[in-house]
């Protein structure tokens, strides 16, 4: 039976107890032992918080692997099959999923769509939430959405890949449990931040291109969200000329340069309906069209010259990239890092933050949103909450 006291709730607490439960949440293939030593805790203090976590349905233990070695093999650390669980919804421009996922990120299950970019997929989403609360009860604890648009609070402000204004997502949120919501790049970056690219990393910048640029930068693990959540909007910084305007309302704007509305420009073609297909398509030709492979390069150039600017202000350790970002750096190199080093303070060239690609790839949104909502899931409250029933 699970423990419901207070005395229970304080016990899971002492001897490092939460310690061993983010541990066991940032590193699912970790064993006892490597949870001892990460957090310097004996032998014997490692197996009598793991029981207690395991008493309180929050940790399991797989069966050691025989390696034929001396002595006994420390057992993995992994989700308990009855323990806390979350829900990730992620909107992109044309696709949705909606994932229940457990303590280490593992995906129990999972189903996906596409939608038209109306606002009224929001409706059909919240009946997918609904139906994992009724089918998982007390064990999902928390809702975290990604979206490809800029968000406050729980509202997407703007979404201007599918034409969305001032849009709640409220109606995801169901009873008597928290609801997240994050830009999906934001999110992304976080992922790669503890999980990806910059893992081990103290500062990391991470850029992505879809429609325009997205990103945040990851202070020891954690995102610069901002005031109301909206950090990170890279994209509507004034890199780009001040004669265009952006569909955010602004002028100049650095998402102007980077994506498949930039290549049109440069090909003299109309602007693209959708500009993440149309770069992806220029990208495809670029090796046999010199027309295509110039346009990439432009929007190359312009992505590193944005890298190096941010670079200058933020001091990144590292600067990571996902969705077109890595595609316009493995097509015109010599741009992208053109662009990134005359736009780097002199003193910064000689070690600029190395540009990796993301290790993630599309699964970096659906991660990140679960670490957000397992942030706050593991915490003193959220044992709390958990113990009482």
């Amino acid at each position: 039976m699970q423990p419901t006291t207070a005395h229970s709730a304080r016990a899971l607490r002492s001897q490092g107890a939460l310690a061993v439960l983010r541990y066991a949440h940032a590193h699912p293939s970790a064993t006892r032992a490597d949870a001892s030593r990460a957090l310097g805790l004996s032998s014997g203090s490692a197996t009598e918080i793991t029981s207690r976590l395991k008493a309180a349905r929050l940790i399991g233990e797989d069966a050691p692997a025989r390696t034929g070695g001396r002595g006994r093999p420390s057992p993995a650390l992994t989700a308990h099959p009855e323990g806390p669980l979350v829900c990730v919804v992620d909107i992109s421009h044309e696709g949705w999923r909606v994932a229940a996922i457990e303590l280490g990120g593992g995906v129990l299950t999972e189903s996906t769509g596409r939608h038209t970019g109306s606002p009224d997929v929001v409706a059909p989403l919240a009946g997918h939430v609904a139906a994992l609360q009724a089918r998982y009860g007390r064990r999902l604890r928390a809702v975290s959405a990604c979206v490809a648009g800029t968000v406050s609070g729980t509202e997407v402000v703007q979404a201007s890949g599918m034409g969305w204004r001032d849009v709640s997502l409220e109606p995801l949120k169901p009873d008597g449990i928290p609801l997240l919501v994050g830009n999906d790049a934001s999110l992304a970056g976080l992922a790669e931040a503890r999980r990806g690219a910059g893992a081990g990393s103290r500062v990391v910048l991470h850029l992505t291109v879809e429609v325009g640029v997205g990103g945040i930068l990851v202070v020891d693990g954690r995102p610069v969200n901002g005031a109301t959540g909206a950090g990170g909007e890279f994209g509507h910084m004034p890199f780009g000329d001040p004669a265009l305007d952006c569909p955010c309302g602004a002028r100049g704007c650095w998402d102007l340069e980077v994506d498949g509305r930039a290549m049109a420009r440069a090909l003299h073609r109309p602007p693209p309906r959708d500009p993440r297909t149309a770069a992806g398509d220029v990208i495809a030709a670029a090796a046999s069209d010199p027309g295509a492979r110039a346009a990439v390069a432009g929007a190359a150039r312009a992505l590193g010259r944005g890298m190096g600017a941010l670079a200058n202000a933020l001091d990144p350790d590292v600067v990571t990239l996902s969705g077109l970002a890595v595609d316009l750096a493995a097509t015109a190199p010599g741009a992208l890092e053109d662009g990134y080093r005359t736009a780097l303070m002199r003193y910064r060239r000689a070690a600029p933050p190395p540009v990796l690609p993301s290790t993630l790839g599309p699964h970096g949104p659906l991660t990140g949103a679960a670490d957000t909502a397992f942030d706050v899931l593991l915490t003193d409250e959220g044992l709390d909450a958990w113990t009482r029933g």
